[in-house]
């Protein structure tokens, strides 16, 4: 998507790792809204299954956050 020229210094990888730790990261954020939309309602079992897609979202984010670590690294100059 975005290519390594003069005008554009984000590699198209580096952009690929910010745009996934970006996406993951709203994704943390809706289920802590859909978590007190289904405690709201009394929805125990929603309440679980929602806890237990948010915290796999965020041990991904934390490999994520350790890959693109090793991609910046990688692009130093």
């Amino acid at each position: 998507m975005a290519t390594l020229t003069q005008a554009n210094p984000v590699p198209d990888l580096m952009y690929d790792w910010l745009t996934v730790l970006q996406s993951k990261a709203e994704g943390l954020n809706a289920y802590e809204q859909y978590i007190e939309d289904a405690e709201r309602e009394g929805a125990t079992k929603c309440v679980e299954m929602f806890r237990k897609l948010h915290e796999q979202d965020a041990k991904q984010v934390e490999e994520i956050k350790c890959h693109l670590k090793m991609v910046l690294d990688h692009f130093k100059t």
